[in-house]
Formats: C-alpha cells, structure tokens, sequence
C-alpha cells in the first residue's frame, strides 16, 4: 500500500520559532540565537530526507513511541498539516553537525513513516 503524501503547513508557527528561540539560546548567545530566529522567520522553504536531516544532525532517532514523535504519527496517518522544522546548517570543515533548532520530533515521526520522505525545512547559516 502506497503512503500518502506529507501535508505542510506554508510556515512555522509562532510557537515554534520560540521554541527555535529558546534551544537556541542554550547554546548560543542570546544576541546571536535572536539573530538566528529573525533570519529562520526570512529563510526560505526547502526539503530535505528525514534520513538525511538525522545523519547531518548526529541527533538519535527518538523512539517511536515517544510521546512528542507518537502525537506528530497520529497527526501524519491523520492527513494533519506539520510545521516546517527550523535549522541552522552545520560546517562539515569545522566538524559541527546540523543543529535542529526546532522539529525533531517531527523529523523522527516523518523517519518512521518513510525514511525516505521529504521534510519542509527552513535553514540558516550561523
């Protein structure tokens, strides 16, 4: 039986670039992670493979029955719309990995319906 295509909704929600916000200051300056946020809110859309987006991140994949991932399943197998996940892009020469600003989740739920699939992103340079 053939998966159905992926719904994305056209941006991130408020929510999410404050969450993108608030890991980011983490590891960040608080200067340099509202920088990065104002230019996620500018970024244009793009895909990429949730198998990609996880090597790149060097982030493990999230049990499936994590709540977070469990609730972005059901949202998937019930044709729901996903937020677009934000990123700010690695540096391979510098040995730093893609950081997932916010959507893991949404990644690691996507990896489970089809790895293969692609993932709304919106990315920066940092």
């Amino acid at each position: 039986m053939a998966k159905a295509k992926l719904d994305w909704k056209k941006k991130p929600e408020a929510e999410d670039y404050q969450g993108a916000g608030n890991y980011l200051s983490l590891v960040c300056s608080e200067s340099k992670a509202k920088k990065l946020v104002r230019a996620l809110r500018e970024a244009p859309a793009i895909e990429h493979a949730a198998k990609d987006l996880l090597r790149a991140s060097r982030l493990p994949l999230l049990p499936r029955d994590e709540p977070h991932v469990n609730d972005d399943l059901d949202k998937i197998h019930k044709g729901k719309a996903l937020a677009p996940v934000l990123l700010v892009c690695g540096d391979m020469s510098n040995d730093i990995p893609l950081t997932v600003a916010d959507g893991y989740h949404r990644i690691c739920a996507v990896y489970y319906y089809d790895a293969k699939l692609m993932v709304q992103c919106r990315m920066v340079r940092n």
